[in-house]
């Protein structure tokens, strides 16, 4: 029995998916993905819910609150691109409030501290790398 049904597949991702730090390797490894060479947006307007660049938000718990809150700033006329999605929004953050262990929320103090942090690191890494060139 092939597992394509029609154009939707379904994805059961594991705890362990989630915590692999790149699953969008594994995506874009799979020759059976029609999704697999197109961006966010499809050439027909719509948008590609299979794009890695998604890290899998449309598959998960909160995957239908995510596509609906998406789609709605997606299409939105407004001004304000996505004024009229604030319910949509709402939704969505509520529910991954609920799985903090699938969608982490850090404050933005947090947030601030790691990516400095983050950058201390990688500049450090290349002041070591750096060094070894030279005693080679």
């Amino acid at each position: 029995v092939s597992h394509m049904a029609g154009k939707d597949r379904i994805i059961f991702a594991t705890k362990e998916d989630h915590e692999t730090p790149s699953s969008a390797e594994l995506v874009a490894d799979d020759p059976d993905d029609p999704y697999e060479e197109q961006g966010l947006i499809l050439p027909n307007g719509d948008i590609n819910w299979n794009c890695p660049c998604l890290g899998g938000m449309a598959s998960g718990p909160c995957g239908e609150q995510f596509k609906s809150a998406f789609s709605c700033f997606h299409y939105s006329t407004e001004e304000i691109k996505g004024s009229d999605c604030v319910d949509q929004f709402r939704a969505m953050q509520e529910c991954m409030q609920k799985y903090p262990d699938l969608y982490p929320q850090e404050d933005e103090t947090e947030e601030k501290e790691k990516s400095s942090k983050d950058l201390e690191a990688a500049s450090m890494e290349a002041a070591a790398a750096k060094e070894e060139k030279g005693s080679s």
